[in-house]
């Protein structure tokens, strides 16, 4: 088995991913991937007796590519493996340590294109419905309906802190890619979830840890425990189709265009620089996405049924 130390470029990797650590400032996450993708040229780079950047070429790095094609690597793992080695060819021609880019011109295959799965209105409700008032269930159902109300990627609900969320303003402040922040309104139903979590949170939690959602270690939870505990809610909730995290993102998106018709809006809630329908990146306040958001979201309502409340 190979070892770290026995890679070709081993200095030079380290370079590359401590100036995207330092000066992108990328995650944790996204900087293990680099680092993936890099030791799988490195290792080729050892098979193939290449040590120097000159032996890598352009006709070396398309017998790789078709190489890992061939053992089942998809298209976009293929083309995130190609932008992340013309990356890294760049920083070495920056560097000095080479004057061309054998990766540039290269093309991952195209992948069939899938379209993201979805739970329909009545499933979505259903799954995140969860009954129980000890830690585990309060915890769960404060999560799931907290995905599905904003539409919070993985990392994101993982990462949220206690001081994330405003409940008095029905609102959460989340980090997404490229560590931008953006501010999104929560419904009602996942504020309710929510405080009921938090009536326990304190009893579990350890005492210095931030995290809004934690284990039962008290420490915050991870990304695996969330994709396990979703699986079993599926299960147990009856929904016909194991649930994911993504699935409940994509099962917002779907649901608020369905209601709202407002592309910009979903664009703006979830956070992405572009979609495919469109190209120009549209700000919307936070006011107009609240407003929008309480008509279009079926378990929103913040401010219609406060009125009612307060009218009782």
């Amino acid at each position: 088995m190979l070892t770290s130390e026995a890679l070709p470029l081993e200095s030079e990797v380290e370079a590359f991913t401590q100036y995207l650590r330092v000066e992108k400032q990328l995650s944790a996450r996204t900087l293990d991937a680099y680092r993936r993708d890099l030791r799988k040229l490195q290792q080729y780079a050892e098979t193939r007796g290449l040590n120097n950047f000159s032996a890598i070429n352009h006709q070396e790095l398309r017998l790789l590519l078709a190489q890992q094609h061939r053992t089942g690597s998809g298209g976009k793992t293929l083309a995130r493996w190609l932008s992340a080695l013309r990356s890294f060819f760049r920083f070495a021609i920056k560097r000095g340590w080479t004057d061309a880019n054998p990766a540039e011109g290269l093309q991952a295959p195209k992948s069939p294109k899938k379209l993201p799965k979805t739970l329909d209105v009545d499933q979505a409700g259903q799954f995140v419905q969860l009954d129980g008032d000890d830690f585990i269930s309060l915890r769960d159902g404060a999560m799931v309906e907290l995905m599905y109300s904003s539409g919070l990627r993985l990392a994101e609900l993982v990462g949220s802190n206690i001081h994330d969320i405003d409940l008095a303003g029905a609102s959460i402040r989340v980090t997404g890619k490229g560590n931008k922040q953006r501010e999104l309104p929560v419904g009602r139903f996942a504020i309710a979830a929510v405080k009921r979590y938090l009536s326990v949170r304190d009893l579990h939690a350890n005492a210095s840890e931030q995290a809004l959602f934690v284990s039962k270690r008290g420490s915050r939870i991870s990304h695996r425990s969330v994709q396990a505990r979703l699986e079993q809610i599926s299960l147990r909730q009856g929904v016909g189709q194991p649930v994911h995290p993504h699935m409940l993102r994509h099962s917002f998106a779907s649901h608020m265009l369905e209601s709202s018709s407002d592309l910009r809006l979903v664009q703006e809630l979830l956070g992405h620089a572009n979609i495919s329908t469109t190209q120009v990146y549209t700000h919307l306040d936070f006011q107009h996405l609240a407003k929008v958001y309480d008509s279009a979201h079926p378990r929103a309502q913040r401010r219609r049924d406060s009125e009612d409340d307060k009218q009782d």
